[in-house]
């Protein structure tokens, strides 16, 4: 997993999954916290996910929530995007067309 850019713009590539969740948890929240206005996370890198990785990218949107911004999936690979129609999740983070 890797994940660069600043506090507006993330890119997430790689495996999101239980082995790197801790250090990809404490990235984005750092993002969130050093910036304001939508954080959006660039996700056409992104290989795989768990449902691990699911919970923190949940425990992003929440923090963001909590801080007065917006978490932002664009490029949303094809198989994440299933992922997240089948758990409903689709319906609660925002999804960039």
């Amino acid at each position: 997993m890797h994940i660069s850019g600043d506090h507006a713009e993330l890119v997430v590539g790689g495996r999101l999954d239980v082995t790197n969740a801790a250090d990809a948890r404490q990235a984005l929240h750092r993002a969130v916290d050093g910036g304001a206005g939508d954080l959006v996370l660039d996700l056409r890198q992104l290989d795989s996910c768990d449902a691990t990785g699911l919970g923190v990218l949940m425990g992003a949107h929440r923090h963001a929530g909590n801080s007065g911004r917006r978490l932002v999936l664009r490029d949303v690979p094809p198989h994440m995007r299933r992922v997240l129609i089948a758990t409903r999740l689709h319906r609660v983070l925002t999804i960039a067309s």
